[in-house]
């Protein structure tokens, strides 16, 4: 089985409380070394893409230079996915390792929290990876996300101070008009550096009223592997409700072809949904 990627949350601490993100229900973990090199054993030839990134954010971990070194060594390239807010805990040196393919940062995380730093403090940190990336790491890419576009227009405000600090720092034109009437994915603001848009979504819970089937990329072109070890369909699964399997007690070929995973795979290529929470999720009716 060969897969795009797969996401495996080093930790499940992220240190916010966003509020589009579901609140965390699992213990606080932070994968073992030793526990974390059997993963990577076993992921070997399944794919070359790893995502550190579920739930957790892994700029908060002081020791992030041992995973993706370990990744580097075995040959995967990485993702890194942080809200924004440990950029100057974390040198920039780690942050573009040369295992590092991708940083993605949140940056609504700024506008959905309380934190300690004014606006101005943020942006002046992720203008300095940014920086640090075009003369450092040219081949690298940082996706800038802004996923909260919606039809009632709720982060017009937020969107439009952010826009003014990007014009001004990378010499764009930003329109937020256009953007949001064109449905605009992505405008570049540097060499590899991404703006990258995207509409709010609802994370999939078992008390969401939402119902369909249809057709999802879980366990064909991704799945996850949480801090505990739980195997997950996706990345959407953060507090492991489907779960297939732990590492700690089953191999990860064990669990992708048991008969729970077989039976999900194959009901999605029939536009059938047979988990509970995947009938419950509107994330896949965008495929």
């Amino acid at each position: 089985m060969q897969f795009r990627k797969v996401h495996i949350e080093v930790t499940n601490i992220c240190g916010l409380a966003c509020s589009f993100c579901p609140p965390k229900i699992k213990p606080s973990k932070i994968v073992d070394g030793q526990f974390f090199q059997k993963i990577l054993e076993q992921l070997e030839g399944k794919t070359k893409l790893l995502a550190f990134h579920i739930l957790g954010d892994p700029l908060t971990l002081s020791n992030l230079g041992f995973y993706l070194d370990s990744a580097k060594q075995k040959g995967f390239a990485v993702e890194l996915t942080t809200s924004g807010y440990y950029l100057k805990k974390t040198a920039a040196s780690t942050i573009f390792h040369s295992s590092v393919r991708q940083l993605n940062i949140s940056l609504n995380s700024f506008n959905k929290n309380s934190l300690s730093m004014s606006f101005e403090e943020y942006m002046q940190e992720v203008f300095s990876v940014c920086d640090y990336k075009l003369y450092n790491a040219p081949e690298a890419f940082i996706n800038l996300r802004l996923w909260n576009l919606d039809t009632s227009l709720s982060e017009t405000e937020f969107n439009q101070k952010l826009f003014s600090s990007l014009q001004e720092h990378f010499g764009v034109t930003l329109e937020l008009e256009s953007i949001y009437r064109d449905k605009v994915k992505s405008i570049r603001l540097a060499p590899k550096i991404l703006l990258h848009f995207e509409n709010y979504f609802e994370w999939p819970s078992l008390q969401s009223s939402h119902q369909s089937h249809g057709y999802c990329y879980g366990l064909e072109s991704h799945f996850g592997i949480l801090a505990d070890g739980t195997v997950v369909p996706c990345c959407l699964d953060g507090e492991g409700v489907i779960a297939l399997g732990n590492l700690h007690e089953q191999t990860l070929d064990e669990v992708l072809h048991s008969q729970r995973a077989q039976n999900i795979l194959e009901g999605f290529r029939n536009n059938k949904a047979v988990e509970e929470l995947c009938q419950k999720c509107s994330y896949k009716d965008r495929f």
